[in-house]
Protein backbone atom coordinates (compact mmCIF):
# COMPACT_ATOMS: atom_id res chain seq x y z
CA UNK A 1 0.00 0.00 0.00
CA UNK A 2 1.64 3.13 -0.74
CA UNK A 3 1.97 5.94 1.78
CA UNK A 4 0.51 9.13 1.12
CA UNK A 5 -1.21 8.51 -1.69
CA UNK A 6 -2.48 11.77 -4.02
CA UNK A 7 -4.66 11.45 -7.09
CA UNK A 8 -3.47 14.19 -9.55
CA UNK A 9 -5.46 14.90 -12.69
CA UNK A 10 -3.92 16.10 -15.73
CA UNK A 11 -4.23 19.84 -14.75
CA UNK A 12 -2.92 19.02 -10.87
CA UNK A 13 -0.13 17.58 -12.40
CA UNK A 14 0.78 20.79 -14.29
CA UNK A 15 -0.26 22.64 -11.52
CA UNK A 16 2.75 20.86 -9.35
CA UNK A 17 4.91 21.38 -11.48
CA UNK A 18 5.02 24.38 -11.85
CA UNK A 19 4.91 25.06 -8.02
CA UNK A 20 7.82 22.91 -7.42
CA UNK A 21 9.25 25.24 -10.55
CA UNK A 22 9.08 28.14 -8.21
CA UNK A 23 10.03 26.19 -5.34
CA UNK A 24 13.36 25.24 -6.80
CA UNK A 25 14.19 28.34 -7.44
CA UNK A 26 13.25 29.92 -3.62
CA UNK A 27 15.69 27.02 -2.97
CA UNK A 28 18.25 28.35 -5.29
CA UNK A 29 18.25 31.60 -3.45
CA UNK A 30 18.15 30.06 -0.29
CA UNK A 31 21.19 27.99 -1.38
CA UNK A 32 23.18 31.49 -2.35
CA UNK A 33 21.85 33.17 1.19
CA UNK A 34 23.82 30.22 2.87
CA UNK A 35 26.90 30.13 0.99
CA UNK A 36 27.20 34.31 1.68
CA UNK A 37 26.42 33.39 5.46
CA UNK A 38 29.16 30.93 5.31
CA UNK A 39 31.65 33.17 3.30
CA UNK A 40 30.50 35.99 5.83
CA UNK A 41 30.83 34.22 9.49
CA UNK A 42 34.19 32.69 7.99
CA UNK A 43 36.00 36.48 7.20
CA UNK A 44 34.77 37.11 10.58
CA UNK A 45 36.59 34.26 12.49
CA UNK A 46 39.48 34.89 9.74
CA UNK A 47 39.56 38.74 10.87
CA UNK A 48 40.40 37.77 14.72
CA UNK A 49 42.42 34.85 13.70
CA UNK A 50 45.16 35.63 15.88
CA UNK A 51 43.38 36.03 19.19
CA UNK A 52 42.20 32.14 18.45
CA UNK A 53 44.18 29.49 19.41
CA UNK A 54 42.21 26.64 16.95
CA UNK A 55 40.41 26.94 13.95
CA UNK A 56 37.46 24.35 15.02
CA UNK A 57 35.21 26.75 14.87
CA UNK A 58 35.57 27.41 11.23
CA UNK A 59 33.75 24.15 10.34
CA UNK A 60 30.51 26.01 10.81
CA UNK A 61 31.24 28.21 7.71
CA UNK A 62 32.96 25.86 5.65
CA UNK A 63 29.49 23.57 6.17
CA UNK A 64 27.49 26.54 5.07
CA UNK A 65 29.55 27.27 1.96
CA UNK A 66 29.46 23.47 1.29
CA UNK A 67 25.71 22.86 1.78
CA UNK A 68 25.10 26.52 -0.12
CA UNK A 69 27.10 25.48 -3.30
CA UNK A 70 25.36 22.16 -3.30
CA UNK A 71 22.00 23.33 -2.84
CA UNK A 72 22.28 26.00 -5.26
CA UNK A 73 23.44 22.65 -7.70
CA UNK A 74 21.23 19.97 -6.83
CA UNK A 75 17.87 22.71 -7.19
CA UNK A 76 18.81 23.64 -10.18
CA UNK A 77 18.61 20.34 -11.51
CA UNK A 78 15.51 20.06 -9.34
CA UNK A 79 13.72 23.10 -11.93
CA UNK A 80 15.52 21.39 -14.79
CA UNK A 81 12.76 17.76 -14.21
CA UNK A 82 9.93 20.33 -13.88
CA UNK A 83 10.52 21.81 -17.39
CA UNK A 84 10.70 17.82 -18.61
CA UNK A 85 7.86 16.53 -16.04
CA UNK A 86 4.80 17.38 -18.46
CA UNK A 87 7.17 15.67 -21.85
CA UNK A 88 6.86 12.17 -22.16
CA UNK A 89 9.85 12.01 -24.69
CA UNK A 90 11.99 13.84 -21.70
CA UNK A 91 10.97 12.89 -18.70
CA UNK A 92 12.31 9.26 -18.39
CA UNK A 93 16.30 10.10 -19.02
CA UNK A 94 15.78 12.26 -15.40
CA UNK A 95 14.70 8.52 -13.49
CA UNK A 96 17.76 7.10 -12.68
CA UNK A 97 19.32 10.67 -11.94
CA UNK A 98 16.37 11.42 -9.80
CA UNK A 99 17.35 8.14 -7.23
CA UNK A 100 20.67 10.31 -6.71
CA UNK A 101 19.15 13.78 -6.60
CA UNK A 102 17.19 12.52 -4.00
CA UNK A 103 19.87 11.10 -1.68
CA UNK A 104 22.00 15.06 -2.14
CA UNK A 105 18.62 16.39 -1.24
CA UNK A 106 18.28 14.24 1.98
CA UNK A 107 21.67 14.94 2.89
CA UNK A 108 21.77 18.66 1.75
CA UNK A 109 18.67 19.00 4.72
CA UNK A 110 21.01 16.67 7.52
CA UNK A 111 24.00 19.04 6.70
CA UNK A 112 21.93 21.96 7.70
CA UNK A 113 20.50 20.36 10.67
CA UNK A 114 24.16 19.28 11.59
CA UNK A 115 25.06 23.31 11.09
CA UNK A 116 22.38 24.46 14.21
CA UNK A 117 23.58 21.87 16.38
CA UNK A 118 27.32 22.45 15.84
CA UNK A 119 26.69 25.89 16.71
CA UNK A 120 25.39 25.24 19.95
CA UNK A 121 28.05 22.38 20.69
CA UNK A 122 31.13 24.17 19.73
CA UNK A 123 31.08 27.12 22.25
CA UNK A 124 32.73 25.65 24.72
CA UNK A 125 35.86 25.34 21.99
CA UNK A 126 35.42 28.65 21.16
CA UNK A 127 35.62 30.36 24.61
CA UNK A 128 38.77 27.91 25.17
CA UNK A 129 40.35 28.79 22.08
CA UNK A 130 39.81 32.47 22.30
CA UNK A 131 40.81 32.31 26.04
CA UNK A 132 43.97 30.76 25.05
CA UNK A 133 44.50 33.32 22.24
CA UNK A 134 44.20 36.78 24.33
CA UNK A 135 46.43 35.37 26.95
CA UNK A 136 49.10 35.49 24.65
CA UNK A 137 48.21 38.32 22.74
CA UNK A 138 47.91 39.87 25.98
CA UNK A 139 51.75 38.44 26.44
CA UNK A 140 52.90 39.63 23.32
CA UNK A 141 51.49 42.71 23.29
CA UNK A 142 54.84 44.23 23.99
CA UNK A 143 56.75 42.71 21.16
CA UNK A 144 56.50 45.51 18.54
CA UNK A 145 60.16 45.13 16.94
CA UNK A 146 59.53 40.73 16.95
CA UNK A 147 58.99 39.60 13.63
CA UNK A 148 55.59 37.56 13.32
CA UNK A 149 54.23 39.69 16.32
CA UNK A 150 54.93 43.31 15.45
CA UNK A 151 51.40 43.75 14.56
CA UNK A 152 49.78 42.29 18.27
CA UNK A 153 49.71 45.24 19.88
CA UNK A 154 47.65 47.12 16.85
CA UNK A 155 45.44 44.02 17.01
CA UNK A 156 44.96 43.97 20.56
CA UNK A 157 44.24 47.67 21.01
CA UNK A 158 41.83 47.15 17.90
CA UNK A 159 39.92 44.89 19.67
CA UNK A 160 39.61 46.47 22.60
CA UNK A 161 38.28 49.55 21.32
CA UNK A 162 35.73 47.62 18.49
CA UNK A 163 34.13 45.93 21.39
CA UNK A 164 34.99 47.84 24.50
CA UNK A 165 36.20 45.28 26.50
CA UNK A 166 39.52 44.89 28.34
CA UNK A 167 42.11 42.13 29.44
CA UNK A 168 40.93 38.49 28.80
CA UNK A 169 38.83 38.38 31.94
CA UNK A 170 38.80 41.98 32.80
CA UNK A 171 41.30 44.67 33.03
CA UNK A 172 43.31 42.93 36.08
CA UNK A 173 44.92 40.62 33.09
CA UNK A 174 47.00 43.21 32.34
CA UNK A 175 48.81 43.94 36.11
CA UNK A 176 49.80 40.31 35.64
CA UNK A 177 52.11 40.53 32.25
CA UNK A 178 54.59 42.94 31.52
CA UNK A 179 52.81 44.96 28.45
CA UNK A 180 55.47 47.65 28.49
CA UNK A 181 58.56 47.11 25.80
CA UNK A 182 62.34 47.24 27.55
CA UNK A 183 63.19 49.46 24.46
CA UNK A 184 60.60 52.07 26.28
CA UNK A 185 62.09 51.92 29.71
CA UNK A 186 64.64 53.79 31.69
CA UNK A 187 66.84 51.54 33.30
CA UNK A 188 68.89 54.35 34.56
CA UNK A 189 65.72 55.14 36.92
CA UNK A 190 65.25 53.72 40.48
CA UNK A 191 61.70 52.97 40.08
CA UNK A 192 62.44 51.07 36.85
CA UNK A 193 64.77 48.65 38.96
CA UNK A 194 62.75 48.52 41.72
CA UNK A 195 59.71 47.18 40.28
CA UNK A 196 62.14 44.73 38.07
CA UNK A 197 64.17 43.51 41.28
CA UNK A 198 60.42 42.81 42.90
CA UNK A 199 59.27 40.39 40.45
CA UNK A 200 61.13 36.86 40.72
CA UNK A 201 60.93 36.70 36.72
CA UNK A 202 62.80 40.42 36.30
CA UNK A 203 59.49 41.60 34.54
CA UNK A 204 58.18 45.43 34.64
CA UNK A 205 54.59 45.18 35.94
CA UNK A 206 52.31 47.69 36.56
CA UNK A 207 48.72 48.30 38.12
CA UNK A 208 47.75 49.93 34.98
CA UNK A 209 46.15 49.11 31.54
CA UNK A 210 46.57 50.19 28.06
CA UNK A 211 45.39 53.28 26.93
CA UNK A 212 42.30 51.18 24.78
CA UNK A 213 41.12 49.97 27.73
CA UNK A 214 39.68 53.51 28.29
CA UNK A 215 35.86 54.02 28.29
CA UNK A 216 35.02 57.26 26.36
CA UNK A 217 31.66 57.79 27.85
CA UNK A 218 32.89 57.68 31.62
CA UNK A 219 33.10 61.22 32.98
CA UNK A 220 36.39 61.75 34.74
CA UNK A 221 39.35 61.26 32.11
CA UNK A 222 41.34 57.99 31.61
CA UNK A 223 43.03 56.40 34.85
CA UNK A 224 45.35 53.90 33.21
CA UNK A 225 48.19 53.71 35.84
CA UNK A 226 48.33 53.32 39.72
CA UNK A 227 44.90 51.63 39.59
CA UNK A 228 44.86 49.87 43.21
CA UNK A 229 46.18 52.89 44.90
CA UNK A 230 43.76 55.24 45.97
CA UNK A 231 46.17 57.69 47.63
CA UNK A 232 47.40 58.33 43.68
CA UNK A 233 44.36 60.12 42.41
CA UNK A 234 42.55 62.80 43.58
CA UNK A 235 38.75 61.83 44.79
CA UNK A 236 39.16 58.39 44.11
CA UNK A 237 39.07 54.84 46.25
CA UNK A 238 40.13 51.76 44.18
CA UNK A 239 37.57 48.85 46.02
CA UNK A 240 34.36 51.22 45.73
CA UNK A 241 35.11 53.50 42.82
CA UNK A 242 33.45 52.79 39.50
CA UNK A 243 36.41 52.64 37.37
CA UNK A 244 36.72 54.45 34.27
CA UNK A 245 37.78 51.11 32.21
CA UNK A 246 35.92 48.86 30.39
CA UNK A 247 34.31 46.08 32.97
CA UNK A 248 34.03 43.29 30.18
CA UNK A 249 36.48 40.98 29.42
CA UNK A 250 37.39 40.40 25.49
CA UNK A 251 37.03 36.57 25.72
CA UNK A 252 33.15 36.81 26.67
CA UNK A 253 33.00 40.01 24.53
CA UNK A 254 34.22 37.95 21.42
CA UNK A 255 32.41 34.98 22.48
CA UNK A 256 28.73 37.03 22.83
CA UNK A 257 29.61 38.07 19.18
CA UNK A 258 30.44 35.28 17.37
CA UNK A 259 28.06 33.02 19.27
CA UNK A 260 25.00 35.62 18.70
CA UNK A 261 26.07 35.88 15.21
CA UNK A 262 25.70 31.96 14.79
CA UNK A 263 22.89 31.65 16.79
CA UNK A 264 21.12 34.20 14.81
CA UNK A 265 21.87 32.25 11.77
CA UNK A 266 19.50 29.19 13.03
CA UNK A 267 15.89 30.47 12.34
CA UNK A 268 17.21 31.17 8.62
CA UNK A 269 19.00 27.52 8.53
CA UNK A 270 15.89 25.99 9.68
CA UNK A 271 13.90 27.69 7.27
CA UNK A 272 15.81 26.61 4.51
CA UNK A 273 15.70 23.26 5.76
CA UNK A 274 11.95 23.37 5.85
CA UNK A 275 12.06 24.54 2.01
CA UNK A 276 14.65 22.00 1.24
CA UNK A 277 12.64 19.26 2.44
CA UNK A 278 9.03 21.10 0.28
CA UNK A 279 10.87 20.49 -2.84
CA UNK A 280 12.02 16.93 -1.88
CA UNK A 281 8.65 15.75 -0.84
CA UNK A 282 7.19 17.65 -3.67
CA UNK A 283 9.44 16.07 -6.61
CA UNK A 284 8.56 12.73 -5.62
CA UNK A 285 4.93 13.20 -5.87
CA UNK A 286 5.51 14.74 -9.50
CA UNK A 287 7.83 11.64 -10.50
CA UNK A 288 5.70 9.58 -9.61
CA UNK A 289 2.29 10.93 -10.74
CA UNK A 290 4.04 11.60 -13.70
CA UNK A 291 4.75 7.88 -14.22
CA UNK A 292 1.80 6.72 -13.27
CA UNK A 293 0.28 8.91 -16.02
CA UNK A 294 2.86 7.69 -18.30
CA UNK A 295 1.98 3.86 -17.48
CA UNK A 296 -2.09 5.10 -18.77
CA UNK A 297 -3.17 4.15 -22.27
CA UNK A 298 -4.36 7.70 -22.11
CA UNK A 299 -1.38 10.07 -20.61
CA UNK A 300 -3.70 12.88 -19.65
CA UNK A 301 -5.73 10.44 -17.38
CA UNK A 302 -5.74 10.73 -13.65
CA UNK A 303 -2.60 9.08 -11.73
CA UNK A 304 -1.55 8.49 -8.00
CA UNK A 305 1.46 10.13 -6.66
CA UNK A 306 2.82 9.03 -3.50
CA UNK A 307 5.88 9.14 -0.96
CA UNK A 308 7.07 5.77 -0.78
CA UNK A 309 5.12 2.80 -2.81
CA UNK A 310 4.69 0.32 -0.06
CA UNK A 311 4.72 1.40 4.01
CA UNK A 312 7.35 1.97 6.29
CA UNK A 313 8.45 -1.08 7.08
CA UNK A 314 7.73 -3.00 3.76
CA UNK A 315 10.34 -0.34 2.15
CA UNK A 316 12.94 -0.70 4.81
CA UNK A 317 13.11 -4.64 4.30
CA UNK A 318 13.19 -3.83 0.52
CA UNK A 319 16.31 -1.34 1.15
CA UNK A 320 17.83 -4.10 3.81
CA UNK A 321 17.40 -6.84 1.46
CA UNK A 322 18.74 -5.01 -1.64
CA UNK A 323 21.73 -3.71 0.32
CA UNK A 324 22.28 -7.53 1.34
CA UNK A 325 22.08 -8.73 -1.83
CA UNK A 326 24.83 -5.82 -3.14
CA UNK A 327 26.91 -6.55 0.25
CA UNK A 328 26.98 -10.71 -1.15
CA UNK A 329 27.48 -9.85 -4.93
CA UNK A 330 30.57 -7.82 -3.48
CA UNK A 331 32.26 -10.49 -1.38
CA UNK A 332 34.25 -12.99 -2.42
CA UNK A 333 33.29 -16.60 -1.68
CA UNK A 334 35.93 -18.60 0.31
CA UNK A 335 34.60 -22.45 -1.00
CA UNK A 336 34.13 -20.98 -4.77
CA UNK A 337 37.34 -19.73 -4.71
CA UNK A 338 38.98 -22.40 -3.55
CA UNK A 339 37.06 -24.61 -5.99
CA UNK A 340 38.30 -22.84 -8.88
CA UNK A 341 41.85 -22.56 -7.89
CA UNK A 342 41.63 -26.10 -7.61
CA UNK A 343 39.90 -26.57 -10.98
CA UNK A 344 42.41 -24.05 -12.52
CA UNK A 345 44.82 -26.55 -11.55
CA UNK A 346 44.07 -29.84 -13.13
CA UNK A 347 43.05 -27.63 -16.11
CA UNK A 348 47.39 -26.81 -16.12
CA UNK A 349 48.56 -30.64 -15.26
CA UNK A 350 46.37 -31.94 -18.26
CA UNK A 351 47.80 -28.75 -21.02
CA UNK A 352 51.07 -30.12 -19.20
CA UNK A 353 50.23 -33.91 -20.24
CA UNK A 354 49.40 -33.04 -23.44
CA UNK A 355 52.36 -30.83 -24.21
CA UNK A 356 54.75 -33.70 -23.22
CA UNK A 357 55.69 -36.11 -25.97
CA UNK A 358 54.97 -39.68 -25.48
CA UNK A 359 58.36 -41.88 -24.95
CA UNK A 360 60.22 -43.23 -28.30
CA UNK A 361 59.36 -47.00 -28.70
Amino acid sequence: MALLKIKFSQQRRVRLAQGLWLLSWLAVMCGAFIFCLGVYLKIELLRRDEVMENTEIHVVPNLLMLVGLASIGANWVASRVCQDSLDASRFPRWKVLLLGWYAVAALLCCLLLAVVVLSYVLQGRLEESLKVGLRNGIRFYKDTDVPGRCFQKETIDRLQMEFRCCGNNNFKDWFEVQWVSNRYLDFTSQEVKDRIRSNVDGRYLLDGVPFSCCNPASPRPCLQNQLTDSRAHYNYEYQSEELNLYSRGCRQALTDYYMGLMNSTGPGVLSVILIQLSVLLSMRYLQTAVEGAMALETPEGESEGYILEKDVKATYADVKAKALDLLKFAQVDPASEAAGAEEGEKEAEATAKAATPPPAS
